[in-house]
């Protein structure tokens, strides 16, 4: 009897197929081969300048350099206050690997090299990070405080890892 024609045969072929796609999904192997290139401007508002104030600029609040985690990192980010208030993370020269489900988060974690750490503590999201290379603009939330949040992670949600980090100074 042929080894194709048993039941078991068929059961197993149908789990191995099952198993594995299910680990397709979950890892997603192809995006260590795959680059997403952002290349944003930097932020700036327009206000409109009176005779006796000039345009405020866009001021640097603190910033920072990437440190590698659980895959090489590197780049800086910035905390920029806009002409209007406003505040956005700015990462510039970003060099990592792209990875399912990765985000941009502030943290109130210090910047060691436990990368596990960083899961363990307050974090805003800031939103997916928008491309692995480049210079990219996140938005932060009005209400976050920068004294209790003093670090950037790359943190994959799928996986609970961070990617890389950088202590805002």
């Amino acid at each position: 009897m042929s080894i194709f024609r048993r039941p078991v045969t068929w059961l197993a072929a149908g789990l191995a197929v099952g198993v594995a796609s299910v680990g397709l999904y979950l890892f997603q192997p192809w995006r260590l081969f795959t680059t997403v290139t952002v290349d944003e401007a930097l932020p700036s508002v327009s206000a409109t300048p009176s005779a006796t104030r000039p345009s405020p600029a866009v001021r640097e609040l603190a910033g920072g350099e990437f440190r590698s985690h659980e895959h090489r990192t590197t780049g800086t980010v910035k905390v920029l206050r806009l002409a209007d208030g406003s505040r956005v993370l700015r990462i510039e020269k970003l060099d990592t690997s792209d990875g399912p489900d990765l985000r941009v988060w502030l943290t109130d974690r210090p910047v060691t090299d436990d990368w596990y750490s960083v899961g363990k503590g307050r974090s805003v999201e800031l939103g997916n990070l928008k491309g692995n290379k480049g210079n990219a603009n996140y938005a932060i939330p009005a209400d976050t405080d920068l004294d209790v949040f003093r670090s950037v992670t790359i943190w994959c949600k799928r996986f609970s890892v961070s990617f890389g980090a950088a202590a805002l100074a």
